[in-house]
């Protein structure tokens, strides 16, 4: 079924919903009374989500305006290069407004903590349609045909930041309540052009995928699940993915790092990361 405007904003809101929840746990950060001095055992895991905040900003910044950090914020990149194959989206004008408010506050999360922690310079992304859709493929078995390009439409921009396996503990969850009408839900079943294969299924393909690389169990779900690992085993909707006590799943930096390079280890970088990324954690799985 072809997608119309309506049914296009109530997928962009529903996969929205589902993409900006927290996905990462680090111990709680012990700060001094003057602000200045964070405990030693809490800097490394405060840098290493700059990793993925790098990600979302580039991603989200080209995604929408055409153009990345080294533009909007150059200070915030520390002379790291520019990622590789990012481009403008073709998004309608409701989705590219979302996600530009959303790169502005990647850039400001970057800004956050770097002022915090020294920080480290950008790793190089690979942020091509050919990095997304190899990744695509891996999470169906197959290769898809076109293959899928991230850019092509505000759809599949989404489905493709629904790959990022880590989103900060922003909150961004005020759409929830919008979600609960049988027409959203339905929406979960509309099929993406031209592969025929439901936006549900994506989802569920993708966290498949990131639970195979993460190595750590079942972590991980998509818009539709059986009901027996719903909220508190009743339903088959997912918009706020949980435990069996519907907390939200943790992941530690090495299932990230597993997850990203697309090589199940975080001792091998690829994927989003051809050089592997930074920060203290990340490198000392490298030497």
């Amino acid at each position: 079924m072809a997608l119309t405007t309506i049914s296009t904003a109530t997928i962009t809101t529903l996969l929205i919903s589902l993409l900006f929840l927290p996905k990462f746990h680090s111990s709680k950060l012990i700060i001094e009374n003057d602000h200045s001095s964070i405990a030693k055992a809490d800097v490394n895991l405060l840098e290493f989500p700059l990793n993925l905040e790098f990600f979302e900003a580039e991603f989200f910044l080209y995604g929408s305006l055409g153009h990345g950090l080294d533009k909007v914020a150059p200070n915030l990149t520390k002379g790291g290069p520019t990622p590789i194959g990012a481009k403008k989206a073709k998004l309608d004008r409701f989705t590219q407004d979302i996600i530009k408010q959303f790169a502005f506050q990647e850039v400001g999360h970057l800004r956050a903590i770097q002022e915090l922690v020294k920080g480290f310079p950008r790793p190089l992304l690979d942020l091509s349609k050919a990095s997304f859709a190899k990744v695509v493929d891996g999470a169906f078995g197959r290769p898809l045909s076109p293959p899928f390009d991230p850019y092509a439409n505000g759809l599949n921009f989404l489905l493709a930041s629904y790959l990022i396996p880590y989103v900060g503990l922003t909150g961004y969850v005020g759409t929830i309540p919008k979600l609960q009408s049988p027409a959203s839900r339905r929406h979960a079943m509309e099929k993406v052009t031209p592969y025929g294969i439901t936006v549900a299924e994506f989802t569920n393909r993708f966290s498949e995928l990131r639970n195979k690389l993460g190595h750590a169990g079942y972590k991980d779900e998509g818009l539709v699940v059986p009901t027996a690992k719903g909220a508190e085993g009743k339903i088959k909707g997912n918009v706020l993915s949980g435990d069996e006590n519907s907390v939200a799943f943790d992941r530690t930096a090495e299932e990230i790092l597993r997850i990203v390079y697309g090589s199940g280890s975080e001792h091998k970088p690829g994927g989003f990361y051809p050089k592997g990324a930074n920060g203290h954690i990340a490198r000392s799985h490298l030497h």
